[in-house]
């Protein structure tokens, strides 16, 4: 399997995860030209940005640790986007997420790092 298909394959792995913990799925692989968000859900009243990165091995780096203050400030900036875009006022609470996967286990990572747009 290619790189895109089983990435695809991971993140309906974590879609599903975070159907089972609560959240509703609101739109897979959101795009702008500041990057691209995985997964954008609701946890009650909070709009969640979640960002998934898969594993096959723990040996190397932890999936968790791949999303890196570059990586942080693009899925920041692509929140903004998606706010302007679907008119979500700023009042609104939001957090990033980070669901990491290895063929063992999905971790959530509730609130894994706070916005760091513009």
């Amino acid at each position: 399997m290619n790189r895109r298909k089983t990435g695809a394959a991971w993140e309906q792995t974590a879609a599903e995860y975070l159907e089972q913990q609560g959240y509703q799925i609101l739109e897979r692989n959101f795009y702008s030209r500041y990057g691209e968000i995985d997964l954008i859900a609701r946890d009650g009243e909070t709009l969640v940005f979640a960002e998934v990165k898969y594993r096959a091995e723990r040996t190397v780096q932890r999936p968790e640790e791949a999303v890196d203050w570059k990586k942080q400030r693009r899925i920041s900036r692509t929140a903004d986007y998606y706010r302007v875009k679907h008119r979500i006022l700023e009042d609104v609470p939001c957090r990033f997420d980070v669901i990491a996967v290895t063929p063992d286990e999905i971790t959530l990572y509730r609130d894994a790092f706070p916005y760091c747009g513009w």
